[in-house]
C-alpha cells in the first residue's frame, strides 16, 4: 500500500530556488552594465555583493528546521512521525475516520467472558501461544485475560485480516476469529466475539466488553467543531447505543465493516476532496490508513506498529489529538513567516547592494547572518 503524499514546502523551495539563481545573476548583470557607465569604479564592488547578499540559504532552511523541531517535540510528546511532508498533511485534513476496537476502546481495560465446551490445557496452550504472535487488539486482550502456559513452537501460523488466525502444533490445530472462518454459524449478538475450534470441532465464543479511553468524549467534541468525524468498525451494533451517548450527534457510525469496505469509504470522500485521516489499531486497518492522507496507528506499545502507517501515537495521548493538529497548523505558519522574513532580508539586502552602498566584505558577513536568524527564528517559534 502506498499515496504518493506531496511535501508543498519542499515543491515550493525547489521552485523558489530554480528561478533564483537567474534571478541574482539577471539582477547582478543589468546593475554592473549600469555602474559601469556611471561609476566604473563601483562596478565590480556592485556585482559581487550582489552575489553574495542574496542568499537562497534562509528560504532553503526554513521548512526543514521547522518541521524538523516539530517532529522532535511530537516524539517527545509520544507522537511518532514517518517524516515532516506528515505535518503538511495534518494541517490539511477536514475529514477524521476512526476504527473503534484497539482505537478508542482501551485494550487493557476491556474483559472478556468464555462460554461454550471447556478448553482442556493442550488446547488453552495452544490458544495461548498462538495469540501471542497477533498484534490484533482482540488478540492482546485475549492473551492477557488467558492463565500463563509454557511457550510452544508452532508448526504453522497464519493470520487472515479481519477473519481471525489459525495455526498448528505437531497433530493438533486451532482456529480463532469470527463465527464464519470456525466454521459455525451465529445468532444475532450484540456484542463483539471471538470464536474458537479445535481440530475442527467448534468449542466456544469469547465475548467482550469494551472500555473507551480516557477523554474519548471531550476529544470527539473538539474534534466536531472543525471536523467531519466518522467511525468504522468491523464489529456489530452492540455497541451504537452506547457511542451515540458518548460521542457528538453528527458522527457517523458505521459498522460490519471489512478492510476492503474501509479503504473503499476513504477513496469515496477522497474523490468528493476531502482531506482524510484514518485512526486505527494498524493491522486490519493496513490498507485504510496507507489510503488515507495521513493514516495514524494507535499503540499501546510503541514497538508494535503498521509499516503502512504515516504516524505511531500512544493510546495514552490519543485525548491530545485536537492539540497535535492544532500544532501542525501553527508549524506550516511558521514556515511562512520564515519564507517571509527570508524575502525581506533580500529585498533589503539587494536594494544596498545594487545601489552600491555595500561593499561585499560586508556582504560577506551579513548572508550568513540571515541564515541563523531564520534556524533561531524557527526553533525559538517553534518551541514556544
Amino acid at each position: 500500500f502506498s499515496r504518493n503524499k506531496e511535501d508543498q514546502f519542499a515543491n515550493l523551495t525547489n521552485a523558489i530556488s530554480k528561478n533564483f539563481t537567474i534571478a541574482v545573476l539577471s539582477i547582478a548583470t543589468i546593475s554592473t552594465l549600469y555602474w559601469l557607465f556611471a561609476a566604473p569604479e563601483k562596478a565590480m564592488n556592485v556585482f559581487t555583493a550582489v552575489l553574495i547578499i542574496a542568499c537562497p540559504c534562509a528560504i532553503a532552511l526554513s521548512a526543514p528546521f521547522t518541521f524538523g523541531n516539530m517532529l522532535r517535540i511530537f516524539g517527545r510528546s509520544k507522537f511518532y512521525l514517518k517524516n515532516a511532508s506528515v505535518i503538511e498533511e495534518l494541517a490539511k485534513i477536514d475529514t477524521i475516520i476512526f476504527d473503534k476496537t484497539g482505537t478508542i476502546t482501551s485494550n487493557k481495560k476491556s474483559s472478556a467472558t468464555y462460554e461454550g465446551a471447556k478448553l482442556s490445557v493442550s488446547e488453552e496452550a495452544l490458544l495461548k501461544n498462538t495469540l501471542r504472535g497477533s498484534n490484533h487488539p482482540l488478540s492482546r486482550t485475549l492473551y492477557d485475560i488467558l492463565d500463563e502456559h509454557n511457550i510452544m513452537t508452532l508448526s504453522d501460523y497464519k493470520e487472515h485480516l479481519g477473519k481471525g488466525i489459525e495455526a498448528k502444533h505437531e497433530k493438533d490445530s486451532i482456529r480463532i476469529g469470527s463465527a464464519d472462518f470456525v466454521g459455525t454459524s451465529e445468532s444475532q449478538i450484540l456484542n463483539t466475539t471471538v470464536h474458537v475450534s479445535s481440530n475442527e470441532k467448534y468449542k466456544g465464543k469469547f465475548t467482550f466488553y469494551n472500555s473507551y479511553r480516557e477523554g474519548l468524549s471531550k476529544l470527539f467534541r473538539n474534534l466536531a467543531k472543525d471536523y467531519d468525524l466518522a467511525i468504522l468498525s468491523g464489529d456489530n451494533e452492540g455497541e451504537l447505543q452506547n457511542l451515540k451517548k458518548l460521542l457528538p450527534s453528527k458522527t457517523k457510525l458505521i459498522f460490519n465493516q471489512t478492510p476492503e469496505d474501509k479503504l473503499e469509504y476513504i477513496e469515496y470522500h477522497q474523490k468528493e476532496s476531502a482531506k482524510v485521516m484514518m485512526i486505527g489499531d494498524g493491522l486490519n486497518d493496513a490498507g485504510a490508513l496507507a489510503q488515507s492522507d495521513v493514516g495514524i496507528a494507535i499503540s499501546e506499545n510503541v514497538n508494535v506498529f503498521s509499516p503502512a502507517c504515516d504516524a505511531i501515537l500512544d493510546a495514552s495521548k490519543l485525548n491530545k489529538l485536537t492539540e497535535f493538529i492544532r500544532l501542525s497548523k501553527r508549524a506550516v505558519n511558521i514556515v511562512k513567516w520564515s519564507f517571509g522574513l527570508a524575502f525581506i532580508y533580500n529585498i533589503i539586502g539587494l536594494y544596498f547592494a545594487v545601489t552600491g552602498q555595500l561593499l561585499p566584505v560586508i556582504a560577506a558577513i551579513l548572508m550568513p547572518l540571515s541564515s541563523i536568524s531564520i534556524v533561531v527564528f524557527t526553533t525559538i517559534a517553534t518551541n514556544i
